[in-house]
């Protein structure tokens, strides 16, 4: 086969368009029907088999892929979920790692009529359901950009595709597997990752930072029964209000700062900046893509500092609770105790582990009346921070955006977390990446009526295609 520096725009946008039309789209619909949730939200997830049926499908779909030299074998260890690993030859001596995941968030309520989470449902440009946009498309995407070369002889290097099953559980079984392959992996000079969000569904948004997080379950008790609140309230102390006296350590009730220094980081100048353009860029999208009840606004009317606080300071959110009997069923009842489910988003640099034991000191050191209180502490993922961005890579994506979207490309910190990310970052310091994804406006990632946006899934597998074509030639 001849070979070539340069895509041919047509060509590409036609062959991407017949990939997801006829088969990538069919695919993730199968897909999103399968319940594989990951393994923090379904500890039999080995006996349930949907994990093995989720890859199963994903697998026969890349072993179709006519790319020259591929190779791709799904790899076990004892007891954690498996992996995919694909490797399609190149120039030799670099490495391009590509990244997704396969496993999913759980079910969540409030599902719009007609949708639902195991439901696939394509309406316009969005196929809804859940999993198709965090992460499913991503093994589909990659091959389909190292087809877009291929099929036109644009040299790329060495590629590794992994797809893990464990990232909605913090990642715990990819360490394992990147120490398990780290000879058949190499060094990557560049990483792409498929997992991240995007402003809006108009231009290449390229990920610069990405927050930590430590999560737990907080466990109040004052009784060893319920008894009647008649004869309790005003004697014992309410496990609740203990619980709000503890969350008050931790954050401050009326402007939700994070009170506890250690926290906390210096935000990096350019991050600042990058801040300030994507609000320009944004405007009132920055906050106004939220699904708002009518009259509810905002924590602050300044964008920059919105998009600062969802970026690169710490906040937290209650995301489950138990001892609370449903309304119907809650009568007069001093409860023997609570519990909540806290998740704490930490800002790059900060060390989750530090953070997790000072947390749980925090909370559970002198409890007001002497009421027993525990934290389990079930996850604790670092954050991540771009290296400077090479001077090749910074025109590829510009000219990527240019070329597949017709907009600029815009950088931007992230408010979730991608643990591979960090855990990449430490092995590979002088690796470049390209962090970047589907999710944006809406798209609701984790909660009801997650969609993938189609046509961005397939202007951005090209983009993915001309940086790796640009990562050879540098």
């Amino acid at each position: 086969m001849s070979t070539q520096r340069t895509i041919d725009a047509g060509q590409a946008r036609a062959l991407v368009e017949n990939l997801f039309e006829d088969s990538i789209v069919p695919a993730l619909v199968e897909y999103i029907r399968i319940p594989n949730k990951s393994p923090a939200f379904d500890p039999d997830w080995e006996r349930n088999g949907h994990m093995d049926a989720a890859m199963a499908l994903i697998v026969e779909w890349c072993r179709a892929q006519p790319l020259d030299g591929m190779s791709l074998e799904v790899v076990r260890l004892p007891g954690r979920t498996p992996l995919l690993f694909i490797e399609v030859p190149g120039r030799a001596e670099d490495t391009v790692l590509l990244y997704g995941h396969m496993d999913k968030q759980p079910e969540m309520t409030g599902w719009s009529d007609g949708l639902g989470p195991w439901q696939p449902v394509l309406r316009g440009d969005r196929l809804y359901g859940r999993g198709g946009a965090d992460d499913g498309y991503a093994a589909f995407a990659s091959l389909a950009a190292l087809r877009v070369l291929q099929e036109q002889g644009v040299p790329h290097a060495r590629c590794v595709v992994l797809i893990e099953g464990s990232e909605e559980s913090g990642s715990d079984d990819l360490p394992h597997y990147i120490e398990h392959l780290r000879e058949r992996i190499g060094t990557p000079s560049l990483v792409v990752c498929l997992d991240s969000g995007a402003g809006d569904y108009e231009r290449l948004w390229c990920t610069t930072s990405l927050r930590g997080l430590v999560n737990g379950n907080l466990h109040v008790g004052v009784l060893r029964d319920g008894v009647h609140s008649g004869e309790a309230s005003g004697v014992v102390p309410s496990s609740f209000r203990v619980l709000r006296m503890l969350l008050n350590r931790l954050e401050d009730q009326d402007s939700g700062r994070i009170r506890p220094e250690w926290l906390h980081t210096d935000i990096p100048a350019q991050r600042v900046e990058q801040a300030r353009e994507m609000a320009r860029v944004l405007g009132a999208g920055v906050s106004g893509h939220y699904p708002w009840l009518a009259g509810t606004r905002p924590v602050t009317d300044e964008p920059v500092e919105l998009l600062l606080n969802r970026t690169w300071r710490p906040q937290l959110a209650v995301t489950g609770a138990a001892g609370l009997p449903d309304l119907p069923s809650a009568g007069n009842v001093m409860r023997a105790g609570t519990a909540l489910r806290l998740s704490l988003r930490l800002p790059p640099g900060v060390r989750a582990a530090d953070a997790q034991s000072r947390l749980t000191e925090l909370l559970t050191e002198d409890p007001p009346y002497g009421a027993a209180v525990r934290f389990e502490s079930r996850e604790a993922s670092d954050g991540w921070n771009a290296p400077p961005l090479a001077d090749w890579l910074g025109q590829a994506l510009e000219d990527a955006s240019l070329t597949w979207f017709g907009k600029p490309v815009v950088h931007m910190g992230e408010g979730g977390t991608i643990p591979f990310m960090a855990m990449l970052g430490e092995q590979f310091p002088d690796a470049q990446f390209m962090i970047t994804g589907v999710l944006g406006p809406e798209s609701n990632a984790h909660g009801p009526n997650e969609f993938l946006h189609v046509p961005t899934a397939k202007k951005l597998t090209c983009c993915v295609a001309d940086v790796i074509r640009r990562h050879a030639l540098r």
